[in-house]
């Protein structure tokens, strides 16, 4: 069995926790351990993937609740896209039968091949080559069925978004791999035709869907195709303008940055954006908020500078 992972542990959160406080310890987690901060550190690069992995459960009530009901199980029954082997008797007892401290069998209105208990083995082990009847009477065989579609929850990160990625399915034992094209958002749909529900007695079996979930990222607020993000500059660069280094999901970039610019002005840069799904070559903008850090400490020399500077700006009414 899989070492259980302790999800309100890992974001360090009590598990009342409500979605504002997960969404906070994880920013601040993520921040800390973001690979771009501690490069080459494989031990960061593993407890933010820990990070990210939690706040995707949590993050969603879906998920959270099934977590909190399975718990050192929930990782074998999400390996397995929700198919796995929950024990047994905690089957039973989610279809509505009783504790099964010996086998308590219960008739039901109908008779078996009705209701209850036999439809519930129908429901879990197929047709078996028939429906049995009550007992002494033909077995009646089952028109065709087509199966259901079915949907899968598949978490990428903004970077994978970005450019593309490769996932790799467990699909009732069967191994699926499945290519999510750039640009993909929370909520794009993947379709892969027959892998979904069995039919029954001889019918069609329904589609698998993918549904990608776009994680929230610590250095970039995505809207639409739009990016956005701050950087950091000094207050020399601020007053006398400079160039300065950007980071995009695309690579560096170089900003320009005019004289006397003010903290919190943003900048356009035209397709640094996210790619727009299907059309390879187009991409959405990059806006760039600039703030401005001012010196926290300063010498003796640089206060006096400083205070010499103040008295140069002073308007001409308030000048001694």
């Amino acid at each position: 069995m899989a070492e259980y992972k302790d999800y309100y542990r890992i974001l360090g959160v009590n598990r009342d926790a409500d979605g504002k406080e997960i969404k906070k310890a994880y920013r601040k987690l993520a921040r800390q351990h973001h690979p771009d901060v501690n490069p080459g550190d494989k031990k960061a690069e593993e407890r933010f993937k820990e990070i990210n992995e939690a706040y995707e459960v949590l993050s969603d009530p879906e998920k959270r609740a099934r977590y909190d009901q399975l718990g050192s199980q929930y990782q074998q029954w999400q390996r397995t896209g929700g198919q796995g082997n929950i024990p047994w008797e905690d089957l039973l007892r989610q279809a509505g039968f009783g504790p099964m401290g010996g086998v308590e069998y219960r008739e039901y209105p109908g008779g078996a091949g009705v209701g209850g208990f036999s439809d519930f083995f129908e429901m879990m082990f197929g047709d078996l080559g028939g429906i049995s009847g009550r007992r002494g009477e033909p077995r009646v065989r089952q028109a065709p069925r087509n199966g259901r579609d079915i949907d899968f929850e598949v978490t990428i990160t903004l970077e994978e978004a970005f450019h593309g990625v490769t996932r790799v399915l467990d699909r009732a034992g069967q191994k699926l791999s499945v290519r999510i094209p750039p640009g993909a958002k929370t909520g794009t749909r993947i379709r892969l035709g027959g892998k979904g529900e069995e039919g029954y007695a001889g019918g069609q079996p329904g589609d698998l869907f993918l549904v990608v979930k776009v994680q929230d990222d610590p250095n970039y607020e995505r809207r639409g195709d739009d990016l956005y993000r701050d950087i950091y500059i000094d207050l020399y660069t601020a007053v006398l303008g400079g160039e300065v280094r950007v980071p995009t999901l695309g690579g560096d970039v170089h900003l320009r940055v005019p004289p006397g610019t003010s903290s919190g002005k943003t900048f356009r840069l035209a397709g640094r954006g996210m790619p727009i799904l299907r059309s390879p070559n187009r991409y959405g903008d990059l806006y760039v908020r600039v703030l401005v850090r001012v010196p926290e400490r300063l010498t003796d020399e640089e206060r006096a500078l400083f205070e010499r500077l103040a008295r140069l700006r002073t308007p001409e009414g308030q000048r001694g």
